[in-house]
């Protein structure tokens, strides 16, 4: 991997991994017309300014999924740190295992729940495919 270029901006996301009590993970198909349409990510969001990541993923939890998510319930797992053409993308992820509510599609084409050996088997954007392997290991 090469330095970032001078000026390439760091745009922080945060991600998480909703781990249900069969231990699948949760993970989103990109909608059409978005950037990267079609691959399968992490719920979760930008980071806006003076938000903490946090705070991001209760309020983008809430957006995309209708899920009800506690400060208390998101434990920090690991990061990506990405260089696409354009910018740096930096994504704290954490593991959330408790919510409130049903988990359905809000702005996402699709929803599976998929154990950890299969998610390999789903097309990802660079930044979150590496988080593969990190949670094969742990679940």
């Amino acid at each position: 991997m090469t330095a970032s270029a001078p000026g390439k901006r760091l745009l922080l996301v945060a991600a998480a991994a909703l781990v249900d009590s069969d231990g699948r993970v949760l993970i989103c198909q990109r909608p059409e017309g978005k950037q990267l349409a079609g691959l399968w990510e992490f719920p979760g969001g930008k980071v806006e300014t003076g938000e903490t990541p946090e705070a991001c993923l209760i309020r983008e939890l809430q957006e995309e999924l209708g899920i009800k998510v506690s400060h208390a319930c998101l434990a920090p797992f690991v990061f990506a740190s990405h260089e696409y053409e354009d910018f740096h993308l930096l994504m704290p992820v954490y593991l959330v295992r408790r919510w409130e509510g049903q988990v359905t599609a809000q702005e996402h084409k699709a929803l599976a729940w998929v154990k950890p050996v299969k998610l390999g088997d789903y097309p990802m954007p660079p930044a979150d495919a590496p988080l593969v392997a990190w949670l094969r290991d742990l679940i």
